[in-house]
């Protein structure tokens, strides 16, 4: 090994042993690892400028803006009103729409501002109807999940795989061109959960009253874990704002959805477009931009550019190949998914992600096949995050809102891993043949 590789293996070991570990803000573990590889030569400046100005960069931070700006102007506060009335029309029923409304909405918004905004509201809601929100906090975060694997800005996993394939030379996903896939892994997802995860989560001594855990604000991680009572403050509806706010969303998604421009110009126009008509100040959209996980991802970026041109992710490729040789391409894709999930759980998204990818592309270029499925496979499973709570940030904020125990994820989300697995494996081969 090269003294590059020698320092960038060193560098991904200590980042993934500090993201274990969580005694450290991801976002300062994954600026630390850069620094290093920085000032050690492994990543030239200009290598670390291109993955702070990546267009997955650009695209997350003008999303977080508008998707603030909604917040801000009470159009989501109004429509978890609505919701509100309609599950006590309904009763649970009422609550389980209101999860796919929830579902349908983070399609196309971050999951993580959905759920602090939501959670708060599904808790009320079950308690005032008697039932505890065990039965529904779960779901909420395990919906948002997957409903966000539907499109390409359904959560930041797609679009940091869709901008580390173009670095590997591959053609940039269109908008829904993962829905194929993604549509069938979340309606099986959710139909278990409306059939499995209220009986499982249930138990007779989970009925009582949940008493808040005392949340100490400056212990929180910010860019891994949040308690949704600390951000979620009522908004009195602005109906010029909203109707502003809602129409400039509607326009970003429907130009990137049609290909007439990239997500990342459609986004940053409608992001500096809510500012000129001031529906946000520019104060407001720095708060709506959320550093940390921005910071997070980038941070992860330059470690897969180190991977890259240290050679270190060749080798690593090299090795997952050898283990499938003589496979066929199928069982090379349900390997290199299963690698994907497991390292999920133990990480975060955007790391396996930057990890993965690089290893996808050239899995299926030994394979002489084309690299689409697999990267589509490593954006559902580098999603798939069900069977800890740590996972996934939307995980931690309904496992500190209910007082979930750890074995409460392992049992309802391990067959939900295991149920997705089959369906995306089933869904990629009938969507994007090898």
């Amino acid at each position: 090994m090269t003294l590059d590789q020698l320092l960038t293996l060193l560098v991904l070991a200590t980042v993934v042993a500090a993201l274990i570990w969580d005694k450290v803000r991801a976002d300062v573990v994954a600026l630390s690892g850069a620094a290093f590889l920085l000032i050690t030569g492994v990543v030239r400046p200009v290598e670390v400028q291109s993955a702070f100005a990546s267009p997955a960069i650009m695209a997350l931070a003008s999303l977080f803006v508008i998707a603030y700006a909604l917040e801000l102007s009470g159009l989501l506060d109004r429509a978890i009103a609505l919701g509100v009335s309609l599950c006590k029309r309904m009763g649970s029923k009422g609550i389980w729409l209101l999860l796919s409304m929830i579902g349908c909405a983070s399609c196309f918004l971050n999951s993580t501002p959905i759920v602090v905004l939501g959670a708060p509201v599904i808790r009320d809601i079950a308690q005032s109807l008697g039932q505890s929100p065990k039965r529904y906090l779960m779901p909420l975060s395990y919906i948002t999940v997957l409903t966000g694997c539907c499109t390409l800005i359904g959560t930041s996993t797609n679009l940091l795989v869709d901008d580390m394939a173009r670095v590997a030379g591959q053609p940039r996903f269109g908008f829904f061109e993962i829905t194929p896939v993604g549509l069938p892994v979340a309606i099986v997802g959710g139909l278990y959960l409306l059939l499995v995860s209220g009986r499982m989560l249930a138990r007779p001594e989970e009925e009582t009253p949940i008493r808040p855990k005392a949340i100490d604000p400056h212990a929180i991680h910010s860019a891994q874990i949040g308690d949704a009572t600390l951000f979620a403050e009522p908004r009195a509806l602005q109906p010029r704002k909203a109707a502003l706010a809602a129409g400039i969303f509607v326009a970003v998604i429907t130009l990137a959805a049609f290909n007439i421009a990239p997500i990342a110009a459609t986004a940053l126009t409608g992001a500096v477009a809510l500012i000129l008509l001031r529906v946000i100040s520019p104060d407001e959209a720095y708060a709506g931009l959320k550093p940390e996980i921005l910071i997070l991802i980038a941070g992860m970026v330059v470690l897969g550019i180190a991977m890259d041109q240290s050679g270190l992710a060749s080798q690593a490729s090299r090795l997952l190949i050898a283990s499938v040789e003589g496979l066929s391409p199928l069982v090379a894709l349900i390997v290199l998914y299963g690698v994907t999930m497991v390292l999920t759980e133990l990480l975060s998204n955007a790391t396996v992600a930057v990890l993965v990818t690089p290893v996808a592309v050239a899995l299926a270029d030994s394979l002489g096949v084309s690299p689409r499925p697999f990267l589509i496979a490593v954006m559902m499973a580098a999603s798939a995050a069900f069977a800890t709570p740590f996972g996934y940030q939307t995980n931690v904020i309904v496992y500190q809102m209910a007082g979930y125990r750890y074995m409460d994820f392992v049992r309802v989300g391990l067959p939900l891993n295991l149920i997705t697995f089959a369906v995306a494996i089933l869904a990629i081969q009938a969507a994007f043949p090898f």
